[in-house]
């Protein structure tokens, strides 16, 4: 049985986060620090929550992973998939399908994350 998580958005795989890799005590205390930022509120959808549960900050910090991931803020989104990781322990993969404007989030707790073949093309 693999520790995989992994961020999928259209196929392709964004992130690959291995839960048997330890995280530092820096780590530990900087996602207790966003639970406590989070416990002062958050704003999902315009709508504000003053004591989110535990899916409402799931989809909150997915949300915020996938901006980071997208303005390439490779920090940001270490430390949310850390996040996502730990406080999910059966979460095996992310997948998310872009079409347009249009998005959907599909958090998968049954399937293993199997990794990624690289294919290579000679021309002739």
């Amino acid at each position: 049985m693999s520790n995989m998580m992994a961020v999928l958005i259209n196929g392709i795989a964004q992130l690959e986060y291995d839960r048997d890799k330890a995280l530092t005590d820096y780590q530990l205390t900087y996602l207790d620090e966003m639970d406590k930022k989070m416990d002062a509120g958050i704003n999902i959808d315009g709508e504000s929550i003053e004591s989110p549960e535990l899916n409402q900050r799931i989809q909150f910090i997915t949300a915020n992973m996938l901006s980071a991931i997208k303005s390439d803020n490779e920090g940001m989104t270490s430390a949310l998939c850390t996040y996502l990781a730990t406080r999910l322990p059966d979460l095996k993969q992310i997948k998310v399908v872009e079409e347009g404007e249009d998005m959907t989030i599909d958090m998968v707790f049954d399937e293993e994350y199997k990794g990624q073949t690289s294919v290579s093309f000679t021309q002739h």
